[in-house]
């Protein structure tokens, strides 16, 4: 009998979610059956994780399974589980409620109808609300696992829920879908099972079909029911490789790759990691929250862990799949697994066979672009935090660079080495905001004339990444606005310093004028067509990363940069006939440009502007008597 009936209306973005999914979802309903199926799955897993400390979850029932049912007659279809069960309070939490802050952006996504609807449902953690595709009624009854009372709820996906406390002996979930006049291809046994043998044959518990009127002989099992990487290679397909990965991810994107790796020696464990094909959404940002990741631990099938970040490194935090330790003890917590030895010597091993994966991949030039695209920023982490694999994570980053004809074409370091001109010493590169600031930075300007390749470095983490870089397979890599690029022989500082001394009084009072803003200014042979650029030791930090360190609420070291003047440009020029007044303001004007083509951000824009203005007023012949 039911108790404490209470009739609550869905949360707004619930409504929206049920009617977009309702309307639009058409080709794809069958979804619904793998995400019951896939709830029921984790319902299973997460009650043996339970009763690792607590055998008696089991209420002598260790029958581990999923059934389905169908009945012609009251037009139902039923998804069984004996797995762990809700309680009231978990299924108020759960159901009518999305408690994920991607809902907004699903949909949005759902609505502008730009990418395949069916591979946004499970990603979103809302499978349950897909029986809404094909049901006009969805009734739910569930226990939890040692408690006495069930929970029963029902709604017609049209804004409210009714949720009661009910008597129920079983433990687990049942579900009963009221199915929709044009959804009755479901009370068919052979369409469900080629549905469960599409999507689900991978689920490692038995899924049992019910038919009316069976014989003696009862329901009949219509998955494979062992656990897909405990199988051998040889007896998998791509079709169930790409299945089984869409049950560990909860979305309908295909991989880009992946790896299936047994060890038995010393250690024996299974390992199969994919890469996804489109970015998952709780790798928000360069630095997620730590437990982040999409690595599941089992030990000897049965699971324990989502998210064990503990078997690769952070760089690696993209890839999906699952590890199965023969060697770990089933009671195994998180904070047993950060300082284990055999978890060290897995990770040791997974990093190894990740990495391998990402070389085979890096063969197919598309398929490695588009996971450049979007994985790129992450694995470039690898630089800094694995000084052991540091050249090898190098050769697998990708890019832009001076001799590409846009941002979207990338090259290899290896590539880069073997297009270097005779002579040439060090692999260079600029860190901008982006490709178009960075070809229009002055400090190009001599590679440029000399026909040296630059890489361009656009992305956020490239001014820390490219500090611990600092040769590639024994190459020097040298950053261009560092001191002494040396492009132009052994000539170059024997001519600088002729251009020192030809030009010293106007270099003293440049500095007098400069005071303290730079270390000290001097002449060179390094532009072509800018007046004035700015270049430091290579113990200095640049502009970008002391802009990034402030917006971070960082105290910035101090330091200040040297000042290069081009000789042959015809404003520096003039500097050799003005008096000191003028002069002081060419040479702040000279400043303040060379800071802002290394894109930072004046102290005084508006002074800037008005200093600008006065000298082209100046220039023109036109009087100005603005002042600052």
């Amino acid at each position: 009998m039911s108790e404490d009936k209470q009739t609550r209306k869905f949360e707004a973005e619930v409504s929206q979610l049920l009617d977009l999914m309702i309307h639009s979802m058409y080709k794809n309903r069958e979804v619904f059956l793998r995400e019951l199926i896939s709830n029921a799955s984790d319902a299973i897993d997460k009650l043996r994780f339970e009763a690792l400390s607590d055998e008696e979850l089991f209420e002598g029932q260790t029958d581990l399974r999923i059934d389905i049912e169908f009945d012609e007659e009251d037009n139902t279809v039923v998804v069984r589980d004996t797995g762990i069960g809700m309680s009231r309070q978990e299924v108020a939490d759960n159901i009518g409620t999305i408690a994920r802050s991607g809902t907004r952006e699903f949909l949005e996504k759902l609505k502008s109808g730009q990418e395949n609807d069916a591979e946004l449902i499970g990603q979103f953690g809302i499978g349950f609300y897909s029986a809404f595709i094909v049901a006009d009624k969805v009734v739910l009854r569930t226990r939890r696992a040692g408690q006495e009372e069930g929970v029963r709820w029902e709604s017609d996906g049209k804004g409210e829920y009714e949720i009661s406390t009910v008597e129920r002996q079983e433990r687990g979930t049942e579900i009963v879908l009221h199915l929709r006049e044009d959804a009755e291809e479901f009370l068919d046994g052979d369409r469900i099972e080629r549905v469960v043998r599409r999507y689900s044959d991978h689920i490692s518990f038995p899924i049992y079909l019910h038919e009316p009127g069976e014989d003696d002989e009862g329901p009949r099992q219509i998955n494979e029911a062992s656990a897909l990487w405990t199988r051998p290679r040889s007896e998998i397909d791509d079709e169930e490789y790409v299945n089984f990965y869409r049950h560990v991810t909860k979305g309908f994107d295909e991989p880009l790759t992946w790896v299936h790796s047994k060890v038995e020696g010393r250690l024996k464990f299974s390992l199969l990691f994919y890469v996804p094909g489109e970015r998952p959404l709780d790798l928000a940002g360069p630095h997620p929250t730590e437990g982040a990741g999409g690595v599941k631990l089992y030990v000897k099938k049965v699971f324990i862990l989502d998210d064990a970040e503990m078997f690769l490194p952070r760089y690696l935090r993209f890839i999906r799949g699952v590890v199965d330790a023969d060697d770990l003890p089933l009671n195994v917590s998180r904070e047993m697994l950060q300082d284990n030895r055999v978890v060290a010597a897995i990770r040791k091993t997974a990093t190894k066979r990740a990495l391998q994966m990402l070389e085979e991949l890096s063969e197919d030039q598309d398929d490695y672009q588009k996971f450049w695209s979007t994985f790129g920023p992450i694995l470039k982490e690898g630089i800094v935090e694995d000084p052991g694999r540091k050249q090898e994570v190098a050769s697998l980053c990708r890019f832009a660079s001076t001799a590409m004809d846009s941002s979207q074409q990338t090259v290899s370091l290896d590539e880069y080495v073997e297009r270097m001109k005779d002579g040439q010493e060090a692999i260079y590169y600029i860190t901008a905001d982006s490709y178009e600031a960075a070809v229009a930075s002055p400090h190009l300007e001599i590679f440029a004339r000399e026909g040296i390749e630059v890489l361009v470095m656009t992305d956020t983490v490239d001014e820390w990444v490219s500090s611990h870089l600092s040769e590639y397979d024994e190459i020097p890599v040298k950053s261009v606005d560092r001191a002494t690029p040396d492009v132009d022989g052994d000539d170059e500082q024997e001519e600088t310093d002729e251009l020192n001394e030809e030009w010293s009084d106007v270099i003293e009072r440049v500095e007098s004028a400069l005071g303290g803003s730079v270390q000290q200014v001097r002449m060179s042979k390094r532009l072509t067509e800018s007046p004035a650029c700015l270049v430091r030791e290579q113990w200095q930090m640049g502009e970008r990363m002391k802009r990034m360190m402030e917006q971070a609420g960082q105290q910035v070291p101090t330091g200040t940069p040297t000042m290069e003047l081009n000789p042959d440009h015809p404003l520096v020029a003039r500097l050799r006939d003005i008096d000191d007044e003028q002069l002081e303001e060419w040479s702040k004007l000279f400043f303040d440009q060379a800071r802002l083509s290394e894109g930072a951000v004046l102290e005084a824009p508006a002074v800037f502007v008005r200093r600008l203005n006065r000298l082209m007023g100046q220039l023109s012949g036109e009087p100005n008597d603005d002042a600052d």
